[in-house]
């Protein structure tokens, strides 16, 4: 719960950072025209909504490309991951009528979302800062494992993805050729999967990105 409030604190931050760029005044001095995009981000994600995990991690990447086919709105494509673990304390379960397992479970959620990336420049305010708005859309894996002592229980499932994001690219140099990129998302997926008394029934995540811009 702690983690999840400073995410909160952070996607609020970050809501109002990309809000002041938009507010600032144009910067008098001749813009710089990127015709491409693209980014490698270290991903924090918080899983909610589903009783398997609920456990935010860091254990995450993002990989993003494209084209602005005006100046404005870009095409590309994106993949991602996400891996989120929990430990439970030992205890009896029943997975079928006439059976019972006692044991320790380490669970493990791991998602790969990819396919399409949609990003709306929203204005330039200077040679430094490119803040935008984008939707990713796509399919996503997932897969759901359960350690216990050297056994591992798993089923994975192939479900549609949709991603809104909000971020910015803070360039370093006045020809927007590298910089570092910021951004706050949620994601929705379609994915169903159980695993002895857990299970997922679409998912719902928010998270960080913070990464490189090229």
């Amino acid at each position: 719960m702690k983690t999840f409030n400073y995410f909160k604190t952070f996607a609020v931050l970050m809501i109002l950072f990309v809000i002041s760029l938009i507010t600032t005044p144009e910067a008098k001095a001749q813009q710089v025209y990127k015709p491409y995009f693209g980014n490698v981000d270290w991903q924090f994600n918080a899983p909610f909504s589903n009783d398997f995990t609920n456990r935010a991690s860091g254990w995450g990447a993002n990989f993003e490309g494209g084209y602005f086919v005006t100046p404005k709105i870009g095409l590309g494509l994106f993949v991602s991951y996400s891996s989120n673990h929990k430990s439970l304390p030992t205890e009896t379960l029943h997975p079928t009528s006439t059976s019972a397992l006692t044991a320790k479970q380490e669970r493990s959620l791991f998602q790969v979302p990819f396919g399409v990336n949609m990003r709306y420049r929203i204005k330039s305010t200077s040679d430094i800062c490119d803040p935008y708005v984008s939707l990713k859309l796509g399919t996503s894996y997932v897969q759901l494992s359960s350690y216990m002592s050297s056994f591992r229980v798993y089923d994975d499932s192939w479900g549609f993805y949709m991603s809104p994001e909000v971020g910015t690219n803070l360039w370093l140099n006045s020809e927007k050729s590298f910089g570092f990129n910021m951004s706050v998302y949620y994601s929705f997926s379609t994915n169903k999967a159980h695993v002895l008394d857990g299970n997922v029934n679409q998912l719902n995540n928010v998270g960080v990105r913070v990464g490189i811009a090229f």
